[in-house]
């Protein structure tokens, strides 16, 4: 008796993983434009719980039939963007994804690699990198195709006017204040993974210290040196510093403390930097005192990007995605019309 009732919770697993499995694979829609093209409910419900995950709550009926219209948007674009053979080529797609790679340089300070990369990419999107590539490609491809169609109304956007530009300064002159900014020249001794390389890097820093005492002339001469090729060493200019939460979290309190501490041409203690990074000495070579922003200040010391610039840029960049949205809903709505999709409102509800 026991054998048959271990029987039949098997047979019944069995057929409960079966019977969803079936679930996932019935269409939630089919787009049709230039070939049938069924969206899944499976597919549905992983973009879905993607999204849910990234907002951090579950989505209700309507946000999930507005998650399938935009699959189903999606789907008509690309159909119609292979049917007038617009395309992406892997050389474009490449060239996207390095832009893209660019924009971490300024938080690490150098070129990311491969795997910071694609950890930053899963941590924003959720994506595994092979993925993102694929989602990058999609979303190229509509892109080219949207202003092949809609070109006429995306140049349409008109750059703000100055008086335009003044009045937005006004309404928003509190958040255009610059805080203390130092700018930094380095010397740093990297060390490996293991503690003898740690134990070598800290005698030779020390070492450096002890050279360059409180000599601004001999921490320049370190600092030159430090650029020569296989000099097993790393120095240069580190750039501007705010003082804010951001550049704590990045370099550390201890860093930021240290910096802000130092008065312009004073030589730092030795300091254990980042995991990964190196013992380095520090000199302050600009100080910049907390102040207020006008129109025509740069919005960083040694920036070629004022507030007036800013101010503009943002500006454009709304009215874009304004005219952008405007373009891809009377895209869409061309496409939509006829007979070119069906959904399938039973299999909607789990």
């Amino acid at each position: 008796m026991k054998k048959r009732i271990a029987i039949f919770v098997l047979v019944s697993s069995v057929f409960v993983s079966h019977a969803f499995a079936q679930a996932g694979l019935q269409p939630a829609a089919v787009v049709n434009l230039i070939r049938s093209e069924p969206i899944t409910v499976g597919q549905l419900r992983t973009e879905v719980e993607r999204m849910e995950r990234a907002l951090g709550q579950p989505l209700n009926g309507q946000q999930r039939r507005e998650v399938l219209d935009a699959m189903i948007n999606e789907r008509l674009v690309l159909q119609a963007a292979e049917r007038d053979r617009v395309t992406i080529t892997e050389n474009e797609l490449n060239q996207h994804m390095n832009q893209l790679r660019a924009q971490m340089v300024p938080m690490l300070g150098r070129q990311p690699t491969d795997a910071e990369f694609a950890t930053a990419v899963r941590n924003e999107t959720g994506l595994e990198m092979p993925a993102f590539r694929e989602q990058t490609r999609r979303q190229l491809i509509q892109q080219r195709y949207l202003f092949s169609q809609k070109q006429e109304l995306l140049e349409s956007a008109r750059p703000p006017t100055e008086v335009e530009i003044a009045s937005m300064f006004e309404l928003t002159r509190s958040q255009f204040v610059r805080p203390e900014t130092v700018r930094i020249s380095m010397v740093q001794v990297p060390f490996g993974p293991d503690a003898a390389s740690r134990g070598r890097a800290r005698q030779q820093v020390d070492n450096l210290a002890r050279e360059i005492g409180s000599s601004t002339a001999r921490f320049n001469e370190v600092v030159t040196r430090a650029q020569a090729p296989n000099s097993g060493l790393q120095g240069g200019d580190f750039g501007f510093i705010p003082r804010n939460l951001e550049a704590v979290q990045r370099l550390g309190q201890d860093f930021v403390n240290t910096a802000f501490g130092l008065r312009p041409g004073e030589i730092s203690r030795v300091m254990e930097g980042p995991p990964g990074s190196g013992y380095q000495i520090i000199q302050v070579t600009e100080l910049h005192m907390m102040r207020s922003l006008e129109l025509d200040d740069a919005l960083q010391p040694g920036s070629p990007i004022t507030v007036r610039t800013y101010i503009a840029n943002v500006m454009m960049r709304e009215r874009q995605m304004s005219v952008f949205a405007q373009a891809a809903n009377a895209l869409h709505t061309s496409l939509r019309a006829g007979r070119t999709f069906q959904v399938f409102e039973a299999n909607l509800n789990w």
